[in-house]
Parts: C-alpha cells; structure tokens; sequence
C-alpha cells in the first residue's frame, strides 16, 4: 500500500473520527466525570473496536457479521442500557467536592467493556471502511504488511483525535471547584452519555 493511498485513507478516517458522534459524546462524558486516568481502558477499548471492524472488512468478514447478526444486536443492546444507566448515574451523583478531589472510577474493567460496547454496538464503522478502503486497496488481495499500515494508521489518527478532546475535556473538569460546577458537569456529562446510548439505540 502506498503512502498516498495511507494520507488519504489518513484524512478521511480524521474527519470521520473527529466529527461528534455517539463515541465521542461517550468519551468526553466519562472524561469530565471520572477525569482523564479512567479513560484510558474506555479509550484501548475503543481503538481495539475500530481495529476490529477495520479487520473484518479487510479480509470482507461481512458475511461473518450477518452470521453473527443477533451476536451484534445484544452487544449494541446491552451497551445502550450501560449508558443510560450511566447517564443515571451522572446525573444524580452529589454534587460535592472534597478540596480538588473528583470522582473516580470504581473499575477499569467497566471502563473497557463500557468503550468495546460503545464501538462494537456501531456497525456502521465497518460500513464507513468498506466504502473507502476499495478505492485504496484490493480487498481480495491485501497482505500482510498492508494491514499492518493500515492498522497503525488507523491507531495514530484515533490516538491523536480521541486524545485531543481528553485534553479540552480534562482542562474543563480541572475547572470544577464548586459544588455548582460539579452539578452542571454531571449533568452535562449525563446529557451527553444519554445522548450517546439514544443514538447507538436509533442506528440499525
């Protein structure tokens, strides 16, 4: 695969990846809830998502996720109820603040399988590669190191997006010092999260 075909498959994947979306919501809502440490297992889970769909429509595994159709379904299902419930959450946590202490997650395993849930629940990833990666490659005939690039690509341009609203997040949370500030957080951030799990919920 050459380096034109990579920046190009480069761009598109930033606009697409830094265009708000239910991820994004999800991402910035559990950043100015929890801070920007707990992200971390939401944000691999994440990316490992994205190299997941990217994988399957490489090597066109798309008669694969139609076998696996209900498989699919309950993890988009079940990723909307653990949003929504932590949208509840969010939104009735006490509004209190012990110095510069903020809440912080209970676990990094919720975080990871809350992030998987977040991008394996949204197939249209896997659409958004199949109709640009053949006007870079030949899917029937993609080899290894080309799905190395293309996969390291894709973990640079997530990383640096994705990284980029953690930052802006985190310098918002840091701003917290009042209980009215942590209310309106958490609601904003409860907002955000419902907003995230209604659209995953209306996406077929």
């Amino acid at each position: 695969m050459d380096v034109t075909s990579l920046l190009v498959f480069a761009l598109a994947l930033a606009l697409a990846a830094g265009s708000p979306g239910p991820s994004l919501a999800a991402l910035v809502a559990q950043v100015l809830a929890r801070g920007w440490r707990a992200v971390l297992p939401f944000l691999m889970a994440m990316w490992l998502g994205e190299l997941i769909w990217l994988t399957m429509a490489i090597v066109g595994l798309v008669a694969v996720a139609e076998t696996f159709h209900a498989a699919f379904v309950a993890i988009k299902w079940l990723g909307v109820g653990y949003l929504a419930w932590l949208a509840w959450k969010m939104w009735t946590a006490p509004a209190e603040t012990s110095g510069a202490s903020l809440p912080e997650p209970r676990s990094g395993l919720k975080m990871f399988l809350s992030g998987m849930a977040v991008t394996l629940g949204n197939p249209k990833i896997m659409v958004f590669y199949l109709a640009l990666l053949p006007t870079l490659i030949d899917l029937g005939n993609v080899s290894f190191a080309d799905w190395v690039s293309i996969s390291v690509t894709l973990l640079v341009v997530l990383a640096a997006i994705d990284l980029a609203y953690v930052v802006l997040a985190a310098g918002a949370r840091n701003l917290m010092r009042s209980p009215r500030a942590v209310r309106i957080a958490n609601r904003t951030s409860a907002t955000a999260m419902g907003g995230a799990a209604i659209a995953i919920a209306l996406r077929d």
